[in-house]
């Protein structure tokens, strides 16, 4: 809740954060303060660094394995103009990093009072188009958080804010948990005029400014993950497994282990998207299976950022994003329950899939239980037409 402010006492009535927030009060050179309170860990063998205040970072923090870093009232941003993440595992994007022996283990990341991961408010421009052009680097740079080939982790405590891409993104990584994270990506959408508006319309969507923020991405090889407690914003899916093996996934996960998405627990999300709060996508001949989804609730209908969202809960997808749709024996063992949806549709599916449990769905008046688009397919013009047989 915003404090209101008193002329010549401002300070008393707003929190900490506010009032770094207020007075632009960021140190430079958060990167390098947290990789020497990470170097002290390691001396001392505490394996336990605490950080604490409010820093711009510049260039990517790197965990080592056996680390625990605590945000105690801590408030990590991207500085203004720059393309970085905030936190990377030490092996991530090295050639040992894609094998079993440069696996990084035992990682967590947890908060105490505030503690906020922030891709900064003024948005550095760096998107799907812009990337790779004009000297601008890949569009992973905007991750808040990329960990590749990590086995182990912990992930608990955070505010996630004005994520520039993809916010807390994982590649072949196993053995973790994700939870009690809240999300506010950037609501801003730009008229025709040039003016700048705070909230997405869903019919205006040429309009947003930092477009496909999700929150959390699992891509191919994650496994034996607990996701739970999520809530708040995202512009574009709140929880996304996505199996599709592409270049970034030949260069982050490991080439010594199978690209399946398999044994995810997603419960208790609690949030507002502008187009799915939990995303299940295979295609190319990987497999996605043995998928728990249970406790979803879309909260758009209060959310301030948004007019309204587009599904729940979507498994598939009518476009050609990978090298053939996903067929029944690749995606599989997958159970939905307890959804409560506001937006267009509660479950949307296409492609093929086998094993699907669905139960305990509750919709706003208006909206539709089930969009169920398997058997049909998208051509890349966009023409969408019924297959001669399912997948």
């Amino acid at each position: 809740m915003r404090r209101k402010v008193i002329a010549g006492n401002w300070k008393m009535n707003m929190s900490p954060n506010d009032v770094a927030l207020f007075m632009n009060e960021f140190k430079k050179g958060g990167s390098e303060y947290v990789a020497e309170e990470i170097k002290k860990a390691i001396a001392d063998e505490s394996r336990t660094a605490t950080i604490t205040g409010f820093w711009d970072i510049e260039t990517p923090i790197r965990i080592p394995s056996d680390m625990t870093i605590v945000m105690e009232n801590c408030h990590l941003r991207v500085a203004r103009g720059v393309y970085s993440n905030i936190f990377v595992n030490e092996n991530f994007n090295t050639e040992l990093g894609r094998s079993l022996a440069g696996a990084n283990k035992n990682i967590t990341i947890k908060g105490r009072g505030f503690a906020i991961l922030d891709g900064n408010e003024e948005y550095n421009g760096l998107s799907e188009r812009t990337q790779n052009k004009n000297g601008l680097p890949p569009i992973w740079y905007n991750n808040l958080l990329n960990f590749g080939n990590v086995d182990g982790f912990y992930i608990s405590g955070i505010q996630v804010r004005n994520q520039g891409w993809w916010a807390l993104t994982f590649w072949g990584c196993r053995n973790g948990y994700i939870g009690n994270i809240d999300f506010c990506a950037n609501d801003t959408r730009i008229d025709e005029e040039g003016k700048i508006h705070r909230g997405l319309i869903f019919s205006k969507y040429e309009q947003t400014l930092v477009k496909n923020a999700d929150g959390i991405d699992l891509r191919c090889g994650c496994n034996n993950i607990l996701i739970e407690n999520i809530t708040g914003f995202n512009e574009d899916d709140t929880v996304a497994l996505t199996a599709i093996y592409g270049k970034y996934e030949e260069k982050f996960c490991c080439a010594e282990l199978p690209t399946d998405i398999s044994n995810i627990t997603i419960k208790n999300i609690r949030a507002a998207s502008y187009c799915s709060i939990v995303r299940l996508l295979n295609q190319g001949g990987t497999k996605l299976h043995d998928i728990l989804i249970d406790g979803i609730v879309d909260m758009c209908e209060s959310s301030p950022h948004l007019d309204y969202g587009c599904n729940v809960v979507k498994i598939g997808d009518l476009h050609p994003y990978g090298k053939g749709h996903a067929t029944d024996d690749e995606t599989y063992n997958i159970t939905i329950r307890n959804v409560y949806a506001a937006g267009i549709n509660a479950i949307k599916l296409a492609g093929g899939m086998k094993n699907l449990q669905i139960s305990g769905v509750e919709c706003k008046k208006g909206t539709k239980m089930f969009q169920d688009d398997r058997g049909k397919e998208q051509t890349d013009n966009g023409t969408v037409y019924t297959k001669d047989k399912k997948w």
